[in-house]
């Protein structure tokens, strides 16, 4: 901890000697309605409709270490421990949105058709079931496969919108999860509101999942539940605010129907000049209490991260500190991306009273003449996971006394600039993790290349 603490030092006191060339102004923000309005300058349903979408090809390829950690059916029906899993599928997105009706009130509507085929078909390779490729109960791949992933009516006023039906949204406590061939969806009604230039709200109350790897619809359930449970509803609602030019900051509550109410608290801030060196500091905080019936049992979590990053012209420099403290592992609904915590990597580092630390680098090739390239590669470790103290069933912690785990990762990344694939994106990383024995995530390597390409019809 005191070398922490000197990283810290040095990092601010350099700042300090270059705070002459401070690029992030910051001045305070008031508070001010905008003179602007989104539903004014709306162009009409036909006339403001939009044809796109995108196919990414998505591949990754696992070898546990140590013990195997996956499993397959052969075709007698038995099933066999593996030390690999491979996963290959092409999903692609067609989205169709209208532009709003002219008037005070705005209607518009947006239909998306999700398709995924798989390019590895054998089971043993896939190990299925898995998020990963869409497999029949005794793990036979689903060669091809279509839904509606999205599919909603919108409402607007001014700067306000109303959206109902199948849908995506962002927010700290509930959030749909893109890292798949195809990404996750909701149905529901959500109300985001931005009549202020600083200031934006949002509500939200949702009924079902439709998952990364599914054709149908599920009820919630939590990411590291032992039990199962299940909710019909996931309610929202929080707000954005910067009251500074440099500073944004959120604050959200999430209620999850007889499970928990979990409650967020977000802040960003910018000092200086990249150019020459710039901080930028994020918190991240989640409180978890059970509420209703109490479905997964009884929960009393409370975690944070702390992270910093020095930027000097085409690098960054990340350390982050993130500990939670509880008897239980800091949960989110299953197939959502709602972990705003700064060392939510290949594993999450969420476990009972688990403290972890990340040092990361980011090098962006832009100031070398290679725009829209950038290499990356962070180091990341875990230690002092204790659920010994644990009083429910809801989440098998028991048996961890002690536990840690590392992990690190170098990748890159590559956007094109221009041309007929402007904008297109390949990303490959190699991940290894290595963990004790009853941490969740296990020894394991991981390559994954994805390339996503997006196109314009309309």
């Amino acid at each position: 901890m005191k070398r922490l603490t000197s990283v810290i030092a040095l990092s601010l006191g350099s700042l300090a000697g270059v705070a002459h060339a401070e690029a992030v102004s910051q001045d305070y923000l008031p508070l001010t309605v905008k003179n602007t309005s989104a539903q004014h300058e709306a162009k009409g349903f036909i006339e403001g409709q939009s044809l796109s979408g995108s196919t990414r090809n998505w591949y990754a390829r696992e070898r546990a270490t140590k013990a195997p950690l996956y499993r397959y059916y052969k075709s007698d029906g038995t099933r066999r421990d593996t030390h690999s899993r491979d996963n290959w599928v092409q999903g692609t997105i067609l989205d169709y949105s209208s532009g709003f009706t002219q008037g005070t009130v705005g209607f518009a509507t947006q239909v998306a058709a999700y398709n995924a085929i798989a390019l590895e078909q054998g089971r043993a390779a896939v190990a299925g079931p898995n998020n990963r490729t869409l497999t029949h109960s005794d793990g036979d791949v689903i060669g091809q496969w279509s839904k509606l992933g999205l599919a909603n009516l919108q409402a607007r006023v001014s700067n306000t919108t109303l959206t109902a039906g199948r849908q995506s949204i962002n927010t700290p406590v509930f959030a749909y999860i893109g890292n798949r061939a195809l990404p996750s969806s909701f149905d529901g009604v959500a109300v985001h509101s931005a009549e202020f230039d600083n200031l934006s709200f949002d509500l939200g109350s949702f009924t079902r999942v439709s998952t990364r790897t599914e054709q149908g619809r599920s009820r919630f359930t939590t990411e590291y539940s032992a039990t199962g449970a299940e909710a019909d509803r996931v309610s929202l609602a929080g707000l954005n605010y910067q009251p500074l030019r440099s500073l944004s900051t959120s604050l959200y509550v999430g209620h999850v129907e007889d499970i928990w109410n979990q409650y967020y608290v977000g802040a960003s801030h910018e000092l200086g000049d990249r150019g020459v060196l710039g901080l930028t500091t994020g918190f991240n905080w989640y409180g978890t209490r059970d509420s209703g019936s109490a479905k997964q049992g009884p929960i009393d979590n409370d975690t944070f991260s702390l992270s910093f990053t020095l930027a000097h012209q085409a690098h960054s420099l990340t350390l982050a500190y993130q500990e939670v403290s509880g008897d239980e592992y800091f949960d989110y609904v299953h197939d959502t991306n709602a972990i705003f915590l700064a060392n939510s990597l290949f594993s999450d580092y969420n476990g009972p009273n688990e403290k972890s630390l990340q040092f990361g680098y980011v090098l962006d090739l832009a100031g070398y003449g290679v725009p829209g390239l950038r290499l990356n590669a962070y180091t990341a470790r875990g230690w002092g996971i204790d659920g010994t103290h644990y009083k429910g069933n809801g989440y098998d912690v028991r048996n961890l006394d002690g536990e840690h785990h590392r992990e690190w990762s170098v990748g890159a990344s590559y956007v094109v600039q221009s041309g007929p694939l402007q904008a297109t994106s390949i990303r490959a990383t190699y991940t290894a993790h290595r963990a004790t024995r009853a941490q969740i995530d296990g020894n394991v390597d991981e390559l994954r290349v994805v390339t996503t390409i997006p196109f314009n019809i309309l």
